[in-house]
């Protein structure tokens, strides 16, 4: 390999194109998350406190129009607001990360035509991103909890299990839409459009129990749902998530990564044709 072949296979430096293809994909993971995460920051005096005090605010509006109207729907959930935060910065999570994971492959075309690495780091890399800024928001969460006295069990400790599934499900999501954006660039509108229906169909801010029964048993099959409860048991609820939610994360999650790494996969080499 030539000297100038070796440089242009690596974001940074020459050493770096020597590493095994698969330490190369974890670094230039790792070089982009830390990019983003400097560039969203930039230029804000607050910098990353907004991963905090957005959380915050979001669910300080959000208690006071939907706490009266829906906290009474259902006696068994012990504190509205912080069913209201721990709903929203889950969905939160999911949204960004395949919103951002979406347009990753339109927006690294410059850098895809340059660099040798693998197509896929891109999506994830945005996964990633929105999991290290949903890991700023537990601070919100612990914060609230604490100011209303409402400390977790040790059932706790299954949060990271649960933001690992959804994760895994996100993942997948971002590896379909991704290429999908690449030949449709309506798939980028369009999901703006479903993610709204898909937040006002999901239990964020009022209680599933509201619905009418077929409507609940319907619930099942909402991906969210389950996640969102996964996170509101071990925090909020303080219990097991259950054998049923367990099992329907792991499903979800194992299915989006299997049909997105699919068509991920089979599109991929076309990219360069239409970025």
């Amino acid at each position: 390999m030539s000297q100038t072949e070796t440089t242009t296979t690596s974001p940074t430096s020459a050493s770096n194109a020597w590493y095994p293809a698969s330490q190369r994909d974890i670094y230039v993971v790792k070089q982009l998350v830390s990019k983003d995460f400097k560039l969203k920051y930039r230029r804000s005096v607050l910098g990353v406190a907004w991963s905090v005090l957005n959380p915050l605010l979001m669910m300080l509006v959000q208690a006071a129009v939907f706490s009266q109207i829906m906290r009474n729907n259902d006696p068994n959930i012990p504190n509205f607001p912080i069913y209201l935060l721990l709903g929203n910065t889950a969905w939160s999570l999911m949204s960004d990360a395949t919103r951002q994971g979406m347009e990753s492959i339109i927006f690294a075309q410059s850098l895809l035509k340059k660099v040798r690495v693998n197509r896929w780091v891109f999506p994830v890399q945005k996964v990633l991103f929105a999991v290290v800024n949903y890991a700023f928001s537990l601070v919100a969460v612990a914060l609230v909890m604490a100011v209303f006295g409402w400390y977790p069990s040790w059932w706790a400790l299954l949060l990271p299990l649960g933001v690992f599934y959804l994760a895994l499900f996100c993942i997948g999501l971002a590896l379909l839409l991704s290429a999908l954006a690449v030949f449709f660039r309506d798939v980028i509108h369009l999901w703006g459009v479903f993610l709204t229906a898909w937040m006002y169909l999901t239990p964020l801010f009022y209680s599933v129990t509201i619905l009418p029964g077929w409507m609940q048993s319907v619930m099942r099959f909402n991906p969210m749902y389950l996640y969102v409860t996964f996170i509101r048991r071990v925090l909020l609820w303080r219990m097991n998530p259950g054998l049923l939610v367990h099992a329907g994360c792991i499903g979800f999650a194992l299915a989006s990564l299997a049909l997105g790494y699919y068509v991920f996969h089979k599109t991929e080499d076309r990219f360069i044709l239409y970025i």
